[in-house]
This record gives C-alpha cells, sequence and structure tokens, in this order.
C-alpha cells in the first residue's frame, strides 16, 4: 500500500498526485507551479551535501510516484505533470551543484 500522506514535491503528497482530486489542470498544475519557486527559492542557501541530499530524496520520490501498481487507474495525466516539475527541479539541483 502507497504512503498516500508522503510528501513527493516540497508539500504536495502523493494522494495529491495519484488521487482524483484536485484535477490535472489548473489546481494541480498551479500547485506545481508554486511549489517549484519555493523549492528553487530553498535551494539557493544549501551547501552541496544537502543539495545531494535534495537530490537524492527528489529522485526517490519520482521513483516512488511512478511505481504505483495498478497505474493506468490513476491520473496519468497528474503523474506525467509531477514528473515534468520533478525533472525540472532535479535539473536546477543538478546546475547549482556543478557551480
Amino acid at each position: 500500500m502507497a504512503d498516500l500522506d508522503r510528501k513527493v514535491f516540497g508539500q504536495i503528497t502523493t494522494k495529491e498526485i495519484i488521487g482524483a482530486f484536485p484535477p490535472a489542470i489548473p489546481d494541480t498544475k498551479i500547485l506545481l507551479d508554486e511549489e517549484l519557486q519555493n523549492l528553487i527559492s530553498n535551494i539557493k542557501s544549501q551547501n552541496k551535501e544537502s543539495l545531494q541530499k535534495l537530490l537524492d530524496d527528489q529522485k526517490i520520490a519520482e521513483k516512488h510516484v511512478n511505481s504505483r501498481p495498478g497505474a493506468m487507474a490513476l491520473a496519468q495525466d497528474k503523474i506525467q505533470l509531477f514528473t515534468e516539475y520533478s525533472q525540472k527541479y532535479i535539473q536546477i539541483i543538478n546546475k547549482k551543484l556543478k557551480s
């Protein structure tokens, strides 16, 4: 059984991504946009060790969301949106780690 209250993108939980509510457009997209901005502002002051932990945690969260059994019955549009935003965040962390 999935941990539906697990935070997978900042304060956004698994149930918000795989559940029927909120709808993907515009609600989930708005949530992801706002959370990405919060996450970006928080990484500016992080050291490399903390950034690496954030990177590892986000990769685990992405696998968690994308590995749900019976995923075809879940909100595919929301899972795809989550994956896009997660990848943006991962790219930003990687860029910060290389700087």
